[in-house]
């Protein structure tokens, strides 16, 4: 099998729409690999912040891009760790400061076009299950099965309040509105690949549905 023939599903969707919990929890059920693209760029924010590098510095955050050594490992409980230059950045990568970083890195194309390779990388077989914001249009336009999900931006706030507030993260929930619809904004409008559904993307919204139906409503689009 090639890897054009390797199959990919892509779901794509803002901050806080579930995509992450969903699309590990349907690469389990189908047994293929997962690509988390956000960590990718959550990765390099965090290797620029602990470079102290100006997040305008666009030719500096190039060469951190370039310089950053990612990885991923599954651990027995079944959590994925993010590696960053041999140091366990997980928790740090889940922080609003690293999507923030994310975010504004992720406007520069040189950044976009340095990580597009290794996001390509991971289609192997027997399929991929890849999770980000520009998986269908972009990094993978021949996925096979294509999802775009959202939800109202006062749920995801909700939703991240109590993830963080669960690892004992101090944070308001008026605050992370504001940074939700903030960051909601500069996906939507940045120049290069902007937040959007592709064309033949299928639209679920989660608002108020539960982890296991949005399963199953992803399985079915693949055929499992």
């Amino acid at each position: 099998m090639t890897a054009g023939e390797v199959p990919v599903l892509t779901i794509d969707g803002p901050s806080g729409s579930g995509k992450g919990t969903i699309s590990r929890a349907v690469a389990r059920r189908l047994g293929w690999h997962y690509l988390d693209s956000g960590a990718l760029y959550r990765a390099v924010g965090v290797a620029a912040g602990w470079g102290d590098l100006d997040l305008d510095d666009a030719s500096a955050l190039v060469r951190c891009t370039f310089d950053t050594a990612i990885d991923f490992r599954e651990v027995p409980d079944g959590d994925l760790r993010v590696l960053v230059n041999g140091n366990d950045a997980t928790d740090e990568l889940r922080t609003e400061t690293a999507g923030a970083a994310a975010s504004a890195i992720a406007a520069i194309p040189e950044v976009r076009a340095a990580l597009k390779d290794r996001q390509r990388a991971f289609r192997r077989p027997p399929g991929l299950v890849a999770d980000g914001r520009d998986m269908g249009t972009v990094i993978f336009p021949d996925a096979r099965f294509k999802v775009f999900m959202t939800a109202s931006a006062e749920e995801r706030a909700e939703r991240r309040y109590k993830q963080l507030s669960d690892k004992g993260v101090s944070v308001t929930l008026a605050g992370l509105l504001r940074e939700i619809l903030a960051r909601d904004a500069r996906d939507a409008s940045r120049a290069v690949a902007p937040l959007r559904p592709a064309e033949d993307a299928v639209r679920i919204d989660t608002t108020g549905i539960g982890i296991d139906e949005v399963v199953e409503r992803v399985l079915k689009i693949v055929g499992a």
